[in-house]
């Protein structure tokens, strides 16, 4: 197919839309002078905000994240990519997704919970559909492969874990003391709800992908839990036999994706 000035400037919005992102995340991350963010909003956002935050390593998964964004902005911006029907398909969708990703650094850094709850929920939803869409089609190589589908999936799995994280740091602080009496059997029942959504995400869209990073994300809230504060094991175990199910899910859905490829 043949490139047009759309395709130039979805190219250059991808472009625009990394440099907000890695901007924001220095202005947000503290790069600039200010508290770190796991201090940021009185600690709500900490390792210790919640009962399901996960501990302080399992962060070290946005790494990854921002380094496969930065490859694929830089891969989707070569003349061979600019008029792939895959591109025109999500390119808009990740311009968007980074955008909201530099976007909650910064509101909480400025803002309030609320408002990081907000924009992180539509975080999650806007790479909710990047998957949906990408499921249409099948990479043409194991690059596209890599740089589209693995990172945009490993974005998902990580927000899908940070979101519930989020709300939960949210709701710890506005609920009332006597609910906190009850954080064990909510912790419970929300993890219940991770693991029916995230298995049926794996087996439905047969990716391994975002089932590995909210994996991690779970087994460092398991570890959180049993080493650290606030202790819960039953959450901490609840989180591991989920981290199980959804991985295992995201197998079988990569098993299932390449029969139906042969």
């Amino acid at each position: 197919m043949n490139s047009t000035g759309r395709d130039i400037a979805r190219q250059a919005t991808i472009i625009a839309a990394a440099v907000f992102m890695l901007i924001g995340a220095a202005v947000g991350g503290g790069a600039f002078g200010g508290e770190a963010v796991a201090e940021l909003q009185n600690g709500a956002l900490s390792a210790q905000g919640s009962y399901l935050a996960p501990a302080g390593p399992a962060f070290a998964i946005w790494s990854v994240i921002y380094l496969g964004l930065a490859a694929y902005t830089i891969w989707q911006a070569l003349p061979a990519q600019r008029a792939r029907t895959r591109q025109r398909t999500v390119g808009y969708w990740i311009a968007g997704s980074m955008v909201l990703n530099g976007l909650w650094l910064v509101t909480a850094r400025y803002l309030n919970l609320i408002a990081t709850v907000i924009v992180i929920a539509a975080l999650l939803a806007v790479l909710a559909r990047i998957i949906v869409l990408l499921g249409r089609d099948r990479a043409s190589g194991p690059l596209e492969l890599t740089l589209l589908d693995g990172v945009q999936g490993l974005h998902f799995g990580w927000v899908t874990i940070a979101t519930v994280a989020n709300t939960a740091a949210w709701l710890t602080q506005t609920v009332p003391a006597g609910l906190g009496q009850q954080a064990d059997a909510w912790g419970i029942a929300v993890l219940v709800v991770v693991a029916v959504i995230g298995a049926a995400s794996a087996l439905l869209t047969r990716r391994l992908a975002p089932a590995l990073a909210t994996s991690w994300g779970l087994v460092w809230a398991a570890i959180g839990r049993l080493s650290d504060e606030p202790q819960s094991t039953p959450i901490g175990l609840t989180a591991l036999v989920v981290a199980g199910v959804i991985l295992i899910a995201g197998v079988i859905g990569l098993l299932r994706a390449r029969r139906t490829a042969r």
